[in-house]
């Protein structure tokens, strides 16, 4: 093998972390610069990693040593980083959404040439996800011609002593946790072709819960429970529901429903889980063996699974998809009527089942 692929990491938040653990020592790649707005914080984390520099993020984008830039700014800059990455002739890897905007995710998308153009969530690459795709595809529940997706939450001002975004106009449940269960959806059953969309705000203000500002009232400026059905060009009918007005819920994250039996997938916003199979109104339910996904995957599974097999299953046009998904939901709630889909983006094969010793190896 050649060298290792160069990446540049923009954004240094708390969900670097993550990334750093997957990517920081792994053999196929190598961590050359990084940036962010505090400096200080570009070059403390470049200074723990062997031959990394803390730049700004316009020499980090003409680093000839960078080949894909990882950008994990927060939502409002993805548009902006990736596009200046993109004219660079650089690869991007994004953190969810693609960009703030449906619009702005297009200009993108557009701009891209001939580089690489990938976007979180790679959660869907992990056993829990994939396991479940190959047991859809080996037909452990028949034709799939139905599903649900639920998220609810009782707010995020009950434990973040920051929450103010995920109640401004770019927030709320749905473009917070959406593009994990959307996502999944589209792996298991395909593109969509059409939604309907219901959504509700039952408050104008919430109370922070924690931290410096306890006690402060913060307004809500979005929708917080949207509630949508999803039309998939192949036929299935999947139903959602995401909330920050819903204390708890027993309801499986997703559950595909069969011809022949009912399939189990595991909470989208991990890599790993059970994926459990009823057959019928007499059976019981049973787990399904991993069989398929990154055993014990972390965040930045998605730019490994690129460099390694050369694969699409993170390709921003999945991204595209799932933020003009999100985007008409709203939109039906607000107008009251049914919204076409135009992207069509092909739905990625499974993913092998590869163990954590060989996936970490090289």
């Amino acid at each position: 093998m050649g060298q290792p692929h160069g990446i540049g990491i923009v954004g240094l938040g708390v969900i670097s972390a993550q990334y750093l653990a997957t990517l920081g020592d792994h053999p196929d790649v190598r961590i050359v610069a990084t940036a962010d707005l505090d400096h200080a914080r570009a070059e403390e984390i470049a200074n723990g990693i062997d031959g990394c520099r803390a730049l700004s993020v316009d020499d980090l984008v003409a680093d000839p040593a960078v080949q894909t830039v990882l950008n994990l700014t927060v939502p409002a800059a993805h548009a902006e980083i990736a596009s200046k990455a993109l004219a660079a002739g650089k690869d991007v890897f994004g953190e969810k959404p693609l960009a703030a905007t449906l619009a702005d995710a297009q200009r993108v998308v557009a701009a891209r040439g001939r580089a690489w153009l990938g976007c979180a969530p790679d959660t869907v690459l992990g056993t829990g996800v994939q396991t479940a795709h190959a047991a859809l595809k080996a037909g452990a529940i028949g034709r799939p011609v139905a599903a649900t997706a639920t998220w609810v939450s009782a707010g995020h001002e009950a434990w973040h002593p920051h929450p103010d975004f995920y109640y401004r106009e770019g927030g709320g449940p749905l473009l917070d946790m959406g593009p994990y269960y959307l996502t999944t959806l589209f792996h298991l059953l395909g593109p969509v072709a059409r939604v309907s969309g219901a959504s509700s705000r039952p408050r104008d203000t919430r109370t922070i819960a924690s931290g410096p500002r306890a006690g402060e009232v913060i307004p809500v400026e979005v929708d917080t429970h949207v509630t949508g059905v999803l039309e998939h060009v192949g036929g299935a009918v999947s139903t959602v529901t995401f909330s920050f007005d819903a204390p708890v819920s027993d309801a499986a994250p997703i559950e595909v429903y069969g011809e022949t039996g009912t399939l189990s997938v595991p909470d989208p916003n991990l890599f790993d889980g059970e994926v459990r199979v009823r057959a019928g109104r007499h059976d019981e339910w049973h787990a399904v063996t991993e069989r398929a996904g990154y055993e014990h995957a972390g965040r930045g599974i998605g730019i490994l699974d690129r460099v390694r097999t050369g694969s699409d299953r993170t390709d921003a046009g999945i991204a595209l998809h799932v933020l003009e998904v999100m985007t008409a939901l709203q939109e039906s709630a607000r107008t009251g009527t049914r919204v076409e889909i135009e992207t069509r983006p092909a739905p990625p094969t499974v993913v092998p089942f590869t163990d954590e010793e060989r996936w970490r190896a090289g």
